[in-house]
């Protein structure tokens, strides 16, 4: 048997099964990304001032930041890769014809219609 790069490897059918789970978790890693960034501006500002940064904006900015580490972690333990957050890019390790390849998704299509080559990227894309 030929050596693969990954330990878990996807059907269509297991990669279908998480997209409700994918779209969540994607649509809020997209809206903590600017509350991160709000955060991180007002924070700095605070210590530019020469003030005591700490408090809400503190407290709020690590709550965000540990959401965000939770989610990317659910991404992480079912070897799911993230290649664009923004465009909610995501990539499945998987065989297809014997080859280890990537099934590619994102966000606003509808089903997992789309594999390429390991190296190949989203331009690579091919028709399942």
């Amino acid at each position: 048997m030929p050596e693969h790069r990954f330990d878990k490897h996807y059907t269509r059918e297991e990669a279908r099964a998480l997209l409700p789970d994918l779209r969540r978790w994607l649509e809020r890693l997209n809206h903590l990304r600017p509350e991160l960034e709000r955060f991180d501006k007002r924070i700095a500002g605070l210590a530019a001032e020469g003030r005591d940064v700490g408090g809400e904006t503190v407290n709020r900015s690590l709550r965000a930041l540990a959401e965000v580490h939770e989610i990317l972690s659910e991404f992480q333990q079912r070897r799911i890769f993230i290649k664009d957050v923004e465009r909610g890019l995501v990539d499945f390790p998987a065989i297809l014809g014997g080859r280890e390849v990537f099934l590619c998704w994102e966000q606003d299509e509808e089903d997992v219609e789309f594999w390429h080559d390991l190296d190949a990227g989203f331009a690579g894309r091919e028709r399942l």
